[in-house]
This record gives structure tokens, sequence and C-alpha cells, in this order.
């Protein structure tokens, strides 16, 4: 066998190798009940509509619930957040009943799905939300049909996510505010 050939499928098994253990380690998400109370507003998670997100820390037995994604995802950017984080978990709209009923048990690994961003779609506290899909093609469905675009996890903009939002910008019209 040729040696240079044999080094590299030995390193590419090891790359593969460092990739598994922590999908394989990672914990199932939780059903989301009317238990569940979102991080930052308190409030219980699933009287609000759209996506939403838990996050599960290697310190704890419960998962840390969010109102919505785009606070999912400010919690994994925030340096004051916890970083031992062992999975996050969305809304897989590509499996949810409705915008108002996003499902408390189709949830997609946050690391593996299709957000669109830039959406007209109001989040569950009344911003901009990083609408989450298991399936690209019906991600590249709802930005033709709500705008936005599609992108990973690591691509989502970070101005996006931690940004506040003013008075009278686009989604305060769209929210049905009058701008001022």
């Amino acid at each position: 066998m040729n040696p240079r050939f044999a080094i590299t499928m030995l390193a590419g098994l090891l790359a593969l190798g460092a990739c598994g253990p922590e999908t394989e380690n990672a914990p199932a998400p939780f059903a989301m009940t009317e238990d569940a109370m979102g991080r930052y507003c308190g409030m219980n998670v699933i009287e609000h509509p759209g996506p939403k997100g838990q996050i599960i820390l290697a310190r704890y037995d419960e998962p840390i619930w969010f109102s919505s994604v785009r606070d999912t995802i400010a919690f994994t950017l925030l340096p004051e957040e916890p970083k031992d984080i062992r999975a996050i978990y969305v809304s897989d709209m590509a499996r949810a009943a409705s915008w108002e009923d996003p499902g408390g048990d189709n949830w997609v690994d946050a690391r593996r799905a299709f957000f669109v961003v830039g959406s007209d779609r109001i989040g569950g506290m009344g911003t901009v939300e990083a609408v989450p899909f298991s399936d690209e093609r019906k991600a590249a469905d709802f930005a033709r049909d709500h705008g936005g675009e599609v992108v990973r996890f690591d691509e989502v903009p970070r101005d996006y996510i931690l940004e506040p939002q003013a008075a009278g910008d686009e989604v305060s019209t769209i929210a049905g505010g009058d701008g001022n």
C-alpha cells in the first residue's frame, strides 16, 4: 500500500471520528410542555406564536427554554452565558402545523438546520426571527413566500440576533405599529 494513501486515509478517519462523538452523545430534545418558561422573558413559552428553542447544558438535567429562535441563538453568542452546551434544538417549521402552533416535539438540531433570516414573520417576542427548517427546500419555499434568505446556523448574522429593534423600523411596521 502506498504510504501517502495510508496517511491520507488515516487522517480522514481521524477527522470523521472527531465529529462523531459530539453528535452521538448529544441528549435528545425535550418535549415542550406548559411548564416551559422562557429564559429571558420569564413567560410561558407555549403561549407565544412562532418557532421556539431549547438548549441543554452539561450542568443541568432540564433544558433552558426560549420563546424565540432569536433568543436561543443570542444565548450562544452572549459572553456571560454558560458555554457547556451539549445540544441546541429549535422548532422544525418544516413539520409545524402553523406559525401559531409550531409544535411541542418537532425539534431539529440547530447546527444542522436551515434558517430564513430577513423574512416578514415576527417571532414570539415581537421581533425579527430566524425561522428554522430541517429541509432546505422548505426553507427556500418559505423565503420565496415571506422574503429573506436561507443560511446555516454559523451564517446567521450576529447583528441580526443581537441588535436591538428600534421603533419605526420595518419590524415595528409589520407587527402593526405605526412606526412612532
